[in-house]
């Protein structure tokens, strides 16, 4: 029998992040000398508006580069690779449920799901896609497009899709930010829960302490980020 792996599904180590202004300037974003999360671990990151939260989800996703340091996801650095490959890993890794949700106007909500399995070099299946919708209470809603569906609901087919491929790790920026209050909760339980279930490390960022305190691990991007403690400092 296979004893379990004790390698975290992601570390970060000595990452730097940073951009170019318009001014030639340039503008440090990211300074995190090491950060981990293990399998099936469930944690929140919680910071103030624009202190690089979603950079740190995007380098994590391979969407952005890092300039410098590791990005392991389940042992694969994604900083050494070039973006197609980054991409392929995403596919197969990481599942990345957004604020807006990003869902294609013209699908349905079973369209939708399957279109998050396309980029994976799994074999794309619906009654995976369906076994999810059900899963998020959709399972009445297959045929629905996201105009037909509340925010609530689109936020629901969201999360299907982001677990489509079984991936080893969701994230989530600020999924409840343009959900309504009455269904910010329940969009927090359904995300846990999912996860939970499906063995899924998940990273969910929030500015609601409300939501952050509901984790047992909550982590402060201004603590883990020293670009952030040297601003305060000279500040």
């Amino acid at each position: 029998m296979n004893q379990p792996s004790s390698r975290p599904v992601l570390l970060l180590e000595n990452l730097e992040k940073s951009y170019v202004e318009g001014d030639g300037q340039i503008l440090r974003v990211l300074d995190i000398p090491r950060f981990e999360v293990a399998a099936g671990e469930q944690l929140a990151i919680v910071g103030r508006s624009g202190c690089g939260k979603t950079t740190l989800l995007h380098v994590i996703a391979g969407i952005a580069r890092a300039d410098s340091g590791t990005v392991l996801v389940d042992g694969i650095d994604l900083a050494a690779l070039s973006e197609p490959a980054r991409d392929r890993v995403r596919a197969a890794k990481i599942g990345y449920v957004f604020q807006t949700f990003n869902l294609m106007p013209g699908f349905t909500a079973l369209e939708n799901v399957l279109l998050g399995m396309t980029f994976s070099r799994q074999k794309r299946s619906e009654s995976r896609a369906r076994d999810l919708l059900q899963r998020v209470g959709l399972g009445a809603r297959l045929k629905h497009r996201p105009n037909q569906l509340s925010v609530g609901e689109q936020q629901r087919v969201a999360v299907a899709r982001a677990l489509a491929n079984h991936p080893r790790l969701l994230l989530a920026d600020e999924p409840t930010a343009n959900v309504d209050p009455k269904n910010q909760q329940a969009i927090v339980d359904l995300i846990r829960s999912t996860c939970r279930h499906e063995g899924v490390a998940l990273i969910m960022v929030t500015h609601a302490m409300e939501i952050a305190d509901q984790f047992d691990r909550v982590e402060r991007l201004e603590t883990l980020n020293q670009v952030l403690q040297s601003t305060e400092t000279t500040s």
